[in-house]
């Protein structure tokens, strides 16, 4: 579990976060929702240690992680898979070498222990033929999944995702969604996903936090993201068609054939 606790953040003079507060359950995903320019990216980063806030504080499961010692935060982190949004592979290396440059990095594994833990991943994520394979050679549905093996070879109990569809088609972004459920259900995750996404939010959205102009306005799951009264989250929900006509549909009792 993840706690934040008032965080603000402000970039020459212009208010980033303003008074961020709220809870990442553990087992599920949370979906950090809202336009762009809204702080989600900011406050991801502020969560992981990249950005040090103004004020407030983040806890993971009860340890204080801001301003806390240095070897704290460098045990915490060494806890924490990344997803990045344009996957960030390193173009130089092969997909086997991608995924096991973290345990180069973070663990003691000989090379044996390694390259069992990246063909574990690989294969967990439905890619355990593409070890030599270049970054270059590969979709963008792929290079996604191999960003996930990478974040979560090292046994990361904490995993950030930001925007994981950014690029893709409708049905690579569904399983890519799908994915990142299940290995955060399966393993036991912290998961907390950056997205702007709708379907990302009826597809896994266990808990939601919307963020607007830097506040959390809402708070809830996807089976009660339909239902607020909180306008700004209703345009921004409801701003194309198929979506204004799906509540329409739902709310007179009929059925879509959408």
């Amino acid at each position: 579990m993840i706690e934040i606790h008032n965080i603000h953040k402000s970039f020459d003079g212009k208010k980033v976060l303003d008074g961020v507060s709220g809870v990442f359950e553990t087992g599920k995903t949370n979906l950090l929702l809202g336009a762009s320019g809204t702080g989600k990216s900011v406050l991801l980063k502020c969560i992981v240690g990249l950005i040090k806030p103004d004020l407030g504080s983040v806890t993971f499961d009860g340890t204080y992680f801001t301003n806390n010692k240095l070897d704290i935060r460098q045990e915490i982190r060494r806890k924490i898979g990344m997803l990045f949004q344009g996957s960030a592979l390193f173009d130089s290396m092969t997909v086997e070498e991608n995924v096991e440059f973290p345990l180069r990095m973070l663990t003691e594994m000989n090379r044996e222990e390694r390259l069992d833990r990246v063909n574990f991943c690989l294969k967990r994520v439905g890619l355990e033929n593409a070890n030599k394979k270049m970054p270059s050679e590969i979709s963008g549905g792929m290079m996604k999944r191999v960003g996930i093996a990478r974040a979560i070879a090292p046994h990361c109990t904490y995993l950030f995702c930001d925007e994981p569809n950014s690029g893709l088609d409708p049905l690579t972004a569904i399983k890519i969604d799908a994915l990142i459920a299940e290995i955060t259900e399966e393993y036991d995750i912290t998961t907390i996903i950056v997205t702007h996404d709708m379907n990302s939010v009826i597809e896994i959205g266990d808990k939601i936090m919307f963020l607007y102009q830097g506040q959390k306005l809402w708070e809830g799951s996807n089976d009660e993201i339909m239902d607020t009264d909180v306008k700004e989250l209703n345009e921004f929900i409801f701003a194309n068609r198929l979506m204004r006509d799906a509540k329409k549909v739902e709310d007179e009792g009929g059925h879509s054939d959408l």
